[in-house]
């Protein structure tokens, strides 16, 4: 018995010390793993969407690198600042690849949150995959509120809802009224995409337009599909209408193509936009002069009068080798700096604790307009937009609000 009692000891000792051998290794893989945070990134760098995509891209590169450079980003339960790790998927502007790429990421990449998803229609596709992976989700680029309104809980977003740019752009029009540059009554044409962003874009207006009696009246409406070669047709109807106004929503390729048939159209009009899109290098480039005047409401101006939006810039340029295209980097920018303080504010890697804590993620210097950038009950923030307008000679002056304003509006537009 006693040769018995001594094999159990030895026995105990070998499972104890095996146990301590294998907890140590334990400990050594978690340390190894967590030598990073993994954050998915997917975005179109190439096809339609390839210049939007790229300028966020840009935006998100920027504020990994600058928290990289400060040491990382502080995670309380390993007691030690850790680099952010981007793991990027370029999703070639395809619906089908961008939700199989969120999934990839999320399912096999090991990240704590994947940022992207540029448009409404990349956007919607990679919207489903967040709850299902339990794997927090912000999008840079899509503002429809269809994908905030199926009660996820994994999903957020630093657009503002397109309804908003909507009812903005004829709150506007409303004020130009007010100040005597444009005549009550004036009737409107609209063409918009065919998407949930469309749908959204013209009930703002509408809506706007509804609480204001006698304002506008809209007297055309009618949806397209993105990336048509051709509008000459659409733009036919539109002279038909006989309108003082012409809003469309429209990305920039199809702006960029609209609006050239447009001009070779002759078509003219009191007022033009294209939603939000107006400012962009490219469609100068294409168009020249032509793009005077048109006016775009977006979530986001270089020439917002802030001192974080100045250093921005600066930056920016430095990092890119190009000064910010519209409102594209902001956003992404912003993503990241919230996902970060989430993080820290959550004091670890565990992702529904980060999801908890972006839901409560306040920024009080974000470059966004007012500063602040806050998600919803829905995950969607509700920051004001900012009205811009083409001046001759490449100049873009923020016209709306007054209080943002660095020139006045040219309304209406001069005859030529």
């Amino acid at each position: 018995m006693p040769g018995t009692h001594r094999v159990r000891q030895m026995w105990i000792s070998a499972v104890a010390v095996a146990l301590v051998v294998s907890f140590s290794l334990s400990c050594s893989r978690n340390k190894a793993a967590e030598s990073s945070i993994k954050v998915g990134v997917v975005l179109p760098i190439t096809g339609r969407e390839a210049k939007p995509g790229q300028y966020q891209r840009e935006g998100i590169d920027l504020a990994i690198r600058q928290i990289n450079q400060d040491g990382g980003v502080m995670v309380k339960e390993l007691g030690q600042k850790l680099p952010i790790q981007e793991v990027f998927y370029d999703d070639s502007s395809d619906q089908a690849k961008s939700a199989s790429l969120a999934e990839r990421a999320m399912s096999s990449d090991g990240v704590i949150a994947v940022l992207g998803a540029y448009s409404t229609a990349l956007g919607e596709a990679e919207s489903v995959m967040p709850d299902r992976y339990q794997t927090p989700w912000i999008s840079t680029g899509a503002a429809a509120t269809t994908i905030f309104n199926h009660g996820y809980q994994y999903t957020f977003g630093t657009l503002s809802p397109t309804n908003l740019l909507g009812s903005t752009t004829a709150e506007y029009l409303g004020s130009l009224v007010d100040q005597g540059k444009l005549k009550k009554g004036l009737k409107i044409a609209m063409t918009l995409e065919n998407t949930d962003h469309g749908v959204d874009y013209g009930r703002g207006i509408k809506q706007w337009i509804q609480d204001h009696p006698g304002y506008f009246n809209v007297v055309f409406s009618e949806n397209f599909d993105l990336g048509s070669p051709d509008f000459s047709g659409l733009l036919q109807k539109v002279k038909g209408a006989r309108a003082d106004i012409f809003l469309a929503d429209a990305h920039l390729q199809d702006y960029i193509t609209m609006h050239r048939q447009y001009l070779q159209s002759g078509l003219a009009h009191q007022m033009i936009s294209y939603g939000a899109r107006g400012p962009e290098a490219d469609a100068r480039k294409a168009m020249g002069d032509g793009v005077d005047y048109i006016f775009a409401g977006i979530w986001w101006s270089k020439n917002l009068p802030y001192p974080q939006v100045k250093k921005f810039n600066e930056d920016y340029k430095a990092f890119a080798g190009h000064e910010p295209d519209s409102w594209y980097p902001a956003p992404a920018y912003d993503a990241v700096r919230a996902l970060a303080t989430a993080i820290e504010s959550a004091g670890t890697l565990n992702k529904t604790a980060i999801r908890d804590a972006l839901k409560n993620v306040d920024l009080k210097d974000s470059l966004l307009p007012g500063q602040e950038l806050k998600f919803g009950a829905n995950g969607q923030i509700n920051t004001p937009f900012v009205i811009v307008e083409n001046k001759p000679g490449g100049k873009v002056d923020i016209v709306y609000p007054k209080d943002a304003a660095t020139g006045e509006s040219i309304a209406p537009i001069p005859k030529h």
